[in-house]
C-alpha cells in the first residue's frame, strides 16, 4: 500500500507498546476544506457562530493501492474509502504529540 500523508506534519504511526512502526513524511500538498463562518448572535458578549463545511480541496484523484492521510476534518467531508486520519494522539511527558495508534476510517459517518 502507498501511504500519501496531505498533512502539514511528519505522522509517527505508534504500536501500544511504543514501537514506531511507520513514519510518513509530509508530501508538501495539503488537502483541506473550505469552512465558512457566520456570526449567528452575540451572546453576553461573546459571538456565536454557525459554520458551514464546503468542498474538500488538494484531494487527489483515486489511485489503486493507495491511502491518503489527511485532518479527520478533511477525511469526515471527503467520505471516500480511500481516505484516512491519524488515530489516537500520542503525547509525550511534555503534552506534545509525537504520532497516532494507527488510522481512523471516516466513511459512512
Amino acid at each position: 500500500m502507498n501511504f500519501v500523508n496531505l498533512t502539514p506534519h511528519v505522522l509517527n504511526i505508534i504500536e501500544e507498546d511504543g514501537t514506531t512502526v511507520y513514519t510518513l513524511p509530509a508530501s508538501g500538498q495539503i488537502a483541506r476544506v473550505e469552512v465558512e463562518r457566520t456570526v449567528d448572535f452575540v451572546m453576553d458578549g461573546i459571538e456565536v457562530f454557525s459554520t458551514v463545511y464546503g468542498q474538500v480541496t488538494g484531494l487527489p484523484e483515486r489511485q489503486r493501492d493507495t491511502a491518503y492521510i489527511v485532518s479527520a476534518l478533511v477525511a469526515q467531508a471527503a467520505k471516500r474509502s480511500d481516505v484516512y486520519s491519524p488515530g489516537e494522539l500520542v503525547r509525550n511527558g511534555d503534552g506534545q504529540v509525537i504520532g497516532c495508534r494507527g488510522l481512523t476510517y471516516h466513511v459512512g459517518m
